[in-house]
């Protein structure tokens, strides 16, 4: 087979095709986004018809897979980490119903917060939800988990987990391709009963889960993805969990280690192996890109005296991701002090784009808010959010996709009237209907903006599940249609703008303003795709 060189999100989609995925759903979020949007632009997955459109959040992602594996065929959820906050629903009780066909559930956490609210680990999930872990420490081992994990995930019964970082999502390398596999057939449940979660059978179902714990333990001790390498010297033994693997091997050139080695890729963590080396070594220094889940379990498990050292005694940074001097320090390496970057090297905070419709929206929602007082523009996740810096400095929050609207649902009942919301089409699709429901029920004296520039801007532009339908939905919901407004974010449209939205503040019930502008960089994409096509055709 052809060696390819492929991103870690690029390797598991591969890998998806090559082993009999029939769909892949997902909602985009960094660092997980590539992985279905390689599926979407593959030949080969269009031709042998596999499912690559976009849900509408991670929820509903989940359990369109978890449909898919009860028709008998393999199926990928792909998301970010606070995605898998979305998705938990679904994903912690498809444990206790079980799979038919192959269910791999994919979350990209992101340590460090490059582009997220928080650093959650989801391998707390995973252990939650009692179901078999992945963390492959390179691309290779990330390609060829997704066929272990179709191929386990069918044998057990149970959807698994694979748990990568940010790191590996977005760095290339070599990947040795496997045997293609055939596409399950049509194949529903012999229990038809298995996934109707009823709680007399929901017991029974929780009993099997719970049976299937020691079977976990011993395919874990016995995979290929997790390895003892012993060494000589006993003063330390380390324990690497996934990518950290690499950072170690960056410390030793020729990857001579002279401490006893236990590279973790496969969860529930292999007993026997920690054991031994708890045993064997002085002192043990875990090595974990995330939370100290494997930390804290040896403390608690083999607390016998002998030193534990890691993230939580601060061998390593409690926050942030790890990285080979981080790990090299931990090990007692010496390196050499740095200089200062120059000013001119240093970060520049974030911006809207030149060009943004929110910049427009957010001008004119300023001036029409300057005769009240500051703080109440409770704001969602997308580009928008980059207003809450200079110079707009114009919304007050941003907690988790939705939440906008029922923040200032709770602001408006708490006396802060008027309070708005800013939310996205893509965010608002994703989240904010059942807010706004909720605000048209309670009549909550709320203006919410719902910032359509018909995309999903902050991922890469990908089609928004709102293009075309924000007004139907807000009149569906209940919306009075006299006080659903749609503006032009232009800077000639200014005035007009301001005065619409002032009207709207002094309404005492639900009022939408849909400021409505294509995303600048979807048009620029749009527009250089039609020159290019033109210039082909005069060709």
């Amino acid at each position: 087979m052809q060696k390819l060189l492929l991103l870690g999100d690029e390797a598991i989609a591969q890998a998806g095709i090559d082993a009999g995925m029939s769909g892949i759903y997902a909602y985009p979020g960094t660092p997980s986004t590539e992985i279905t949007e390689y599926v979407q632009s593959s030949r080969e997955a269009k031709e042998i018809g596999i499912r690559s459109n976009w849900s509408a959040n991670e929820k509903t992602a989940m359990e369109s897979a978890l449909g898919m594996s009860y028709a008998g065929k393999r199926a990928m959820v792909c998301m970010k980490h606070v995605g898998l906050n979305v998705a938990a629903d679904g994903f912690i009780n498809a444990s206790i119903t079980g799979t038919n066909g192959g269910l791999l559930v994919v979350a990209a956490d992101d340590p460090s917060m490059h582009s997220s609210q928080n650093e959650q680990d989801s391998r707390f999930y995973g252990k939650f939800s009692m179901i078999p872990i992945l963390e492959p420490n390179n691309q290779q081992e990330a390609y060829d988990m997704v066929h272990y994990g179709f191929d386990l995930s069918e044998k057990m019964k149970v959807p698994v987990l694979l748990r990568i970082t940010t790191r590996l999502a977005h760095s290339r390398s070599g990947v040795f391709p496997k045997q293609k596999k055939e596409q399950n057939g049509l194949k529903l449940p012999e229990d038809l009963r298995q996934f109707v979660l009823l709680p007399v059978i929901a017991r029974k179902q929780y009993k099997r889960l719970l049976s299937h714990q020691p079977e976990f333990v011993r395919l874990s001790e016995n995979s290929d993805f997790n390895k003892y390498f012993d060494g000589e010297d006993k003063s330390t033994g380390i324990i690497a969990c996934g990518i950290a693997y690499n950072y170690l091997l960056e410390n030793y050139e020729g990857k001579n280690i002279p401490y006893p080695v236990l590279k973790i890729g496969q969860y529930p963590s292999p007993l026997k192996d920690v054991e031994r080396i708890y045993d064997e070594c002085e002192q043990i220094l875990i090595l974990e890109d995330g939370y100290p889940i494997l930390e804290e379990l040896i403390k608690g498990l083999l607390n016998k005296g002998k030193r534990i050292r890691g993230r939580l005694d601060g061998s390593l940074p409690r926050d942030g991701e790890l990285n080979p001097n981080l790990v090299g320090k931990a090990l007692g390496r010496k390196f050499e002090s740095r200089h200062a970057a120059p000013d001119f090297l240093r970060p520049r905070p974030p911006k809207l784009c030149k060009g943004c419709s929110h910049n427009d929206s957010f001008l004119a929602l300023n001036e029409a808010l300057s005769e009240y007082s500051r703080g109440r523009v409770f704001s969602d996740i997308g580009c928008y959010t980059l207003s809450a810096l200079e110079p707009l400095e114009a919304i007050n929050s941003c907690v988790d996709m939705g939440a906008s609207i029922t923040m200032a649902i709770g602001a408006a009942e708490a006396g802060l009237v008027p309070a708005i919301a800013a939310i996205g089409d893509s965010t608002f699709t994703h989240s904010g209907i059942t807010g706004l429901l909720d605000a048209v029920n309670n009549n909550s004296p709320i203006t919410v903006l719902i910032l359509d520039n018909s995309t999903v801007g902050m991922t890469g532009g990908q089609k928004s599940s709102a293009l075309g339908r924000i007004e139907q939905i807000c009149k569906g919901i209940g919306v009075e249609e006299e006080h659903i407004k749609v503006l032009k974010p232009l800077p000639k449209q200014h005035d007009e703008n301001v005065s619409v939205i002032k009207q709207e503040l002094n309404y005492n019930g639900v009022s939408v303003i849909i400021p409505r502008r294509e995303c600048i960089q979807t048009l620029n994409k749009r527009m250089r795709a039609k020159h290019k096509a033109k210039v082909a055709d005069i060709r």
